[in-house]
This record gives C-alpha cells, structure tokens and sequence, in this order.
C-alpha cells in the first residue's frame, strides 16, 4: 500500500485564515476539525477572526520544513 502524504498548499491556507478565517475553515482545510468547530461555535463573539489573523502571520513566517512537518496529512485510510 502506498502511505503517501499530502501536503496543504501554505498560499491558500494563508488566504483562507485572511478571508475567512473566522468560520474556521483554514483550520478544516488544515486537517483540524475540532479547531474548525470550535471557531465556527465561536464565530459570533469575532474573537476566532481575530486568532485566525495571528494564524495567518504564522503560517506565513513558517519555514518550509517547519511547514511540511506539521502540516502533512496521511492520506492511509484510518
């Protein structure tokens, strides 16, 4: 079986977290789905908008390798 990983674009998820990340959805589009619930339950208060800017920066200052290691996702059936 081919355990291959797949490695979320580092452009979009900045985008994401810019435009909408107060729903969540760079955090799904991340792999973390009960980080994404938990802004999208916490969505009317306006502070996951505000985190997910702070998620922005840091996506964008991470390194390649720092990228890939956190970031990757088995794609293995589970």
């Amino acid at each position: 079986m081919n355990h291959s990983k797949k490695l979320p674009s580092k452009k979009t998820a900045i985008l994401l977290a810019l435009l909408i990340g107060g729903l969540g959805i760079h955090r799904f589009y991340l792999g973390g789905r009960k980080g994404g619930f938990i802004f999208l339950v916490f969505f009317i208060t306006g502070i996951p908008g505000l985190v997910a800017l702070f998620d922005a920066f840091g996506y964008y200052r991470a390194k390649p390798a720092e990228w890939m290691e956190k970031h990757s996702i088995s794609l293995a059936p589970q």
